[in-house]
């Protein structure tokens, strides 16, 4: 199977004609002489625990992270982009995978790495779970800084992040409610503002009680404000 991905096969048999057309090479790849046949792979691919190449999976990215590390941004720290993709899947082969009434689909959660161009963590749910409740899965390095789209403004989650000593980037949502304690007066360019905020409300502020910074840039290419906390 571990072939079969990294020669990019779209499935078993494609996998199978490929081995057929390298009989040579076989024994030296650890397969043996005799020929594979699709019943055998799939057999014994059903039966496989999948932690095998999960475990791979995470040994060969922490590898390949490290190996290609440099620090393009000039920021001490890793940085990291944690985002999800949805994957449909057919309902009637996987009704565990139910997403709306007619659609089934799983989400892979990812988390990047920036500067080594490799993703360092993965983990899939089903596609109806909210992205925010990913965020607890993540081994979080102190220092480093994890950038988060809208979906992942969980304050509870977040403020456990600034507690291991880690830095977040998470786009705002309009609808967030904040009281402005502190203004930075000397602001780079594109930069509308910049200030310190404090969450409103009971409930808010006991999920996070410190304050934290707020910032409004302007991108000049798309010609649109986005704000960032």
């Amino acid at each position: 199977m571990m072939f079969g991905q990294l020669s990019n096969r779209e499935s078993l048999r494609d996998l199978i004609i490929v081995l057929e057309a390298h009989q040579g090479k076989r024994y030296h790849l650890g397969l043996g002489r005799e020929l594979i046949t699709k019943t055998t792979l799939a057999s014994a691919n059903q039966n496989r625990d999948y932690r095998i190449f999960e475990d791979f999976a995470f040994y060969m990215m922490k590898e390949a992270c490290e190996k290609r590390v440099t620090n393009i941004l000039d920021i001490p720290g890793r940085k990291y982009a944690f985002d999800s993709t949805t994957i449909p899947l057919c309902l009637a082969t996987f009704p565990w995978a139910k997403f709306r009434k007619k659609k089934g689909g799983v989400k892979a959660h990812v988390l990047y790495d920036i500067e080594a161009q490799i993703p360092a963590f993965y983990t899939v749910t089903t596609a109806s779970k909210h992205d925010s409740t990913t965020l607890s899965t993540i081994n979080y390095e102190p220092n480093a800084y994890y950038i988060f789209d809208r979906a992942y403004d969980s304050f509870k989650k977040l403020y456990r992040i600034h507690l291991t000593g880690s830095f977040f980037v998470v786009r705002a949502k309009s609808n967030l409610k904040c009281k402005f304690c502190k203004w930075k007066r000397r602001m780079l360019k594109n930069i509308l503002s910049d200030a310190e905020v404090k969450l409103i409300g009971y409930t808010s502020e006991k999920k996070y009680p410190e304050s934290f910074r707020i910032i409004r840039f302007y991108d000049e290419e798309d010609e649109r404000e986005f704000t960032f906390f």
